[in-house]
């Protein structure tokens, strides 16, 4: 096990509390799917553009998202390429606790 410095601890942290929100997470999903303006994502996360907009600041401040600017549309994509091993792992935690969850209830 590599023991690494607190400012890298702190930067993972970084990514983990962008991570943290249900919204953030949504946004994720649709830009994985592809390159997306801030005017498709507002209906689908349900909330109004400036919620959206600093959802999507945090993304971009946490190195998980980029951004273009055309003309007054600004449009959204993925940085990152790793986040779907990382869905696979937060999956399986959660059916590996429902699991036990219902073990401990004796279902």
């Amino acid at each position: 096990m590599k023991i690494r410095s607190k400012p890298h601890y702190e930067a993972r942290a970084r990514v983990a509390k962008a991570l943290a929100h249900p919204s953030r997470l949504l946004i994720l999903d649709v830009l994985a799917e592809g390159e997306v303006c801030v005017c498709k994502l507002t209906p689908l996360v349900g909330a109004d553009q400036s919620t959206v907009s600093k959802h999507l600041a945090i993304l971009k401040n946490a190195g998980l998202i980029g951004d273009r600017k055309e003309g007054l549309n600004t449009y959204y994509s993925l940085k990152v390429c790793c986040l779907e091993g990382f869905w696979k792992c937060v999956e399986s935690v959660l059916k590996h606790s429902l699991k036990e969850q219902a073990a401990a209830l004796g279902s």
